[in-house]
């Protein structure tokens, strides 16, 4: 019951869950962003109608998504003012460039370009339309890079500079600050994280398809793309987890010892499972290969990190307590688990797409596995988002070893002092109903575009003139019947 009444824990919970359904939408957007821009290549290359079906749908599929998005995100820039004041405050001057930035550049590029998209392709030359939906796409990942670029500075800052009275960071060096060691590791895998979501997503679509035996040509071609896509994102997603997780295991000490539950200074096992039992210090785990975390990040078996009782002891700002040890360990190996499992799909997807002979994809097993497959990677991004989130704890500004002294700013000294618990467990309740009828309304819109498939436009028009015929058609009859009743009561 405490808890209910700690304001620094509930701003953590509202934000929490608005970060979360926001970010259910921002890899989808980038992802089917990609799918979109391909597909619209392909047309403008083929010129065949079925194609231009295929790129109408991903349209319609990317501006739901897209939409959506921008609408379970507005709240994140209230929250900085409300909820978390202080740390505005404390944050201000770096985070107003980059942030002004994404407004002003990604966000602008993207929603004018879109609307082109949307609205412009019989008004547009094929070219330009075509240039428009690949700036869509670049739209999206530049305000991803902003955007990365603030939260990234959070978790190693650089180019700023402690105030004399300690009450606010401000910048020193713009792009030292925006390319601090984090950036852009952490900007390459979530962006490939995203590309690769947005590529199981073409592959679902098409299993889905395959299973009801509609829109075959979209099926084949859509698979095909999807794999392709999926393949190039998931190999490239392998170096730049390496790179992050070098960076966190130079600058972010605490984060890499919860990483695998690393209590005491020595070198870092490898796991594939286990538990921490947090009051007891130790990790409990069947398969431990001694060193090769080590190796990993340093390329040297018998190099030493020190463990998490050393950083509390050397750390007067944190306990034991502080350190959610456990929740890191299982998000981080969560994450690494399903890309085992992305691996797997992905052979599976490739065999069905381009062996051939083989009647892999007219299985209704692999079929299903398929459309379920895009569960791997989203569920994967939000392991690993909370992994980078819950492993910088207690910091909301991590103190990283290259960082500037004294830059740093503890969670529970980040919020507002003038917001009260009742007024943030009513928020909570308000925003998780809103977030509820929007998220039904995306699930309805995209099942209402899914169930429509990529129908081409003579079709549209056939099925438009058979129901304008069909209702004159009945108002004739009712217009005769209506007459004869006439007839008969004279």
């Amino acid at each position: 019951m405490e808890l209910l009444t700690d304001v620094a824990f509930l701003s953590r919970v509202q934000f929490a869950l608005v970060v979360f359904v926001h970010f259910v939408f921002v890899p989808l957007s980038i992802g089917i962003g990609l799918i979109m821009a391909i597909n619209e290549t392909r047309y403008y290359r083929s010129r065949n109608p079925k194609d231009e079906a295929a790129t109408r749908f991903w349209v319609k599929i990317f501006t739901t998504t897209f939409a959506v998005g921008v609408a379970t995100g507005i709240t994140m820039e209230f929250s900085f003012g409300t909820n978390w004041a202080d740390y505005s405050r404390f944050v201000g001057d770096i985070f107003g460039a980059p942030l002004a930035a994404e407004a002003l550049l990604a966000f602008f590029l993207e929603s004018v370009f879109l609307g082109i998209v949307i609205f412009g392709r019989k008004k547009v030359s094929p070219k330009f339309y075509l240039v428009s939906a690949w700036l869509v796409f670049f739209g999206s990942c530049l305000s991803a890079l902003w955007i990365l670029i603030a939260n990234s500075w959070m978790q190693t800052p650089a180019g700023a500079e402690l105030v004399a009275d300690g009450s606010k960071a401000v910048i020193t060096d713009f792009f030292a600050a925006a390319f601090n060691p984090s950036t852009l590791p952490r900007y390459t895998h979530t962006v490939l994280a995203a590309l690769a979501l947005g590529s199981f997503v073409a592959i679902a679509m098409s299993a889905w398809y395959m299973h009801k035996n509609k829109h075959e040509h979209f099926a084949q071609k859509t698979m095909k793309v999807g794999v392709v896509a999926a393949v190039i994102a998931t190999g490239c997603l392998l170096v730049s987890a390496h790179s992050a997780a070098v960076v966190v295991a130079e600058e972010q000490p605490s984060k890499i010892a919860m990483m695998e539950g690393h209590y005491e200074t020595g070198t870092l096992p490898l796991y594939a499972v286990g538990w921490v039992d947090e009051e007891a210090q130790e990790t409990a785990a069947p398969i431990a290969l001694p060193g090769f975390t080590s190796f990993l990040a340093s390329g040297d078996f018998n190099k030493e990190y020190p463990g998490l009782n050393q950083i509390v002891a050397e750390n007067d700002e944190i306990e034991h307590s502080d350190l959610p040890v456990n929740l890191v360990f299982q998000s981080y190996h969560l994450m690494v688990a399903l890309f085992g499992v992305i691996v797997l799909v992905l052979i599976l997807a490739a065999i069905a797409a381009f062996k051939k002979g083989s009647n892999l994809g007219s299985k209704k097993w692999v079929q299903w596995i398929l459309i379920l497959s895009p569960l791997a990677p989203f569920i994967a991004i939000q392991s690993g988002w909370s992994t980078a989130e819950f492993g910088r704890q207690p910091y909301v500004v991590y103190p990283s070893v290259s960082g500037p002294d004294g830059v740093s700013l503890l969670t529970n000294e980040a919020a507002s002092q003038s917001v009260t618990a009742p007024e943030l467990m009513i928020t909570i309740a308000l925003f998780a109903v809103v977030y509820l009828l929007l998220l039904v309304a995306w699930v309805r819109l995209i099942g209402k575009a899914v169930k429509e498939g990529p129908v081409l436009e003579s079709e549209k028009a056939a099925a438009a003139g058979s129901d304008t015929a069909a209702s004159a058609a009945s108002f004739a009859v009712g217009s005769d019947a209506s007459a004869d009743e006439k007839k008969k009561e004279a």
